[in-house]
């Protein structure tokens, strides 16, 4: 893939920086693109020597600059868009333009270049699934008018916007419907079920279980995932394809795997279940297999070992403590 261009918008984030790191193994250029919205230098301050990454701090939602005008571009993958409840709720009006002005822009610039478009979408478009494990035939049950709605619809939006550029203008798109991810580089203040438990864990606070704790998510550790991207960037697969790790946790079986690798003396409290939050989130990932020959290979266990052990090093609010 030498020579190749690759934009990964929002390339500064959890995830986005990963797939900086993969395409510039792969030989690629790569200019990563971020409003430090929620993304942060730091996830890329390891590539700033790099001959082969740019970075430009720019909002999508605006006209880019002449530098991405003028460029031959062969990927454009976007993975801009605020993630976590805390903050697609606090960036809230930001969150729906970016799945809609955000991805309009870049999709005209995919189709200027003749450029793979990849959309990092969300099994968010689900909602509160009534099938279940859910196939990327299910339509969904998605509330519209609540607190959830500007990440689901959001995404719900791009994807109906990247069937009318696949279909009316040939841009050739793939999406990919990303289930629970974790690993190094998460935001331990960014809201995340395994970025809390850890981080209280270590910090020997009470960890926060919001309900009753048995509802269900399927944990996929990040290197899985950017594997799957990668294989979905390098095809001309068209999707949606759902990517994530079949392994079924209840959020209380999570808590206590928590405690018992961190050795913490935390204890196991409860609040109340915010609205809308799904009770069961499980990937059919047989498209995966089959379109892109992915699979994850990382169970819960080792993966959260690596997870800990990241935010042993890198929390500084951890640091601390562990120092004292």
């Amino acid at each position: 893939m030498a020579g190749k261009v690759a934009i990964i918008a929002g390339g500064a984030g959890f995830l986005g920086s990963h797939l900086c790191d993969v395409l510039l193994k792969k030989g690629y250029e790569v200019v990563a693109v971020d409003n430090l919205s929620t993304g942060s230098r730091q996830n890329i301050a390891h590539l700033g020597n790099n001959e082969r990454f740019t970075f430009i701090e720019h909002d999508i939602c605006l006209e880019f600059p002449e530098v991405l005008r003028d460029k031959k571009i062969d990927v454009i993958a976007n993975l801009a868009s605020p993630a976590s409840p805390p903050h697609y709720q606090r960036l809230a009006v930001e969150t729906l333009l970016v799945g809609s002005v955000g991805v309009k822009n870049l999709l005209n610039l995919a189709k200027k270049n003749g450029a793979r478009f990849f959309q990092a979408s969300t099994s968010e478009v689900y909602g509160d699934p009534e099938v279940h494990p859910q196939p990327e035939s299910y339509k969904g049950s998605v509330n519209s008018y609540g607190p959830r709605s500007m990440y689901d619809e959001s995404k719900r939006f791009a994807e109906a916007m990247i069937y009318v550029y696949r279909k009316k203008y040939s841009v050739n798109t793939g999406i990919v419907r990303i289930f629970n991810t974790y690993g190094p580089r998460m935001d331990p203040d960014d809201g995340r079920v395994v970025s809390n438990f850890i981080c209280q864990a270590l910090e020997g606070k009470p960890i926060t279980i919001y309900g009753e704790g048995n509802q269900t998510r399927s944990f996929c550790y990040v290197d899985d995932l950017i594997r799957g991207f990668v294989s979905m960037i390098e095809s001309d697969v068209e999707g949606p394809i759902n990517l994530g790790n079949p392994g079924e946790f209840t959020i209380k079986e999570l808590a206590e795997i928590v405690v018992e690798l961190t050795e913490s003396k935390s204890i196991i409290t409860y609040k109340p279940l915010p609205g809308d939050d799904p009770m069961q989130r499980k990937p059919v990932i047989q498209k995966a297999e089959a379109q892109l020959d992915w699979r994850p290979t990382i169970d819960l266990h080792d993966g959260l070992l690596k997870t800990i052990e990241y935010f042993k090093t890198h929390n500084k609010q951890t640091n601390k403590l562990l120092v004292e």
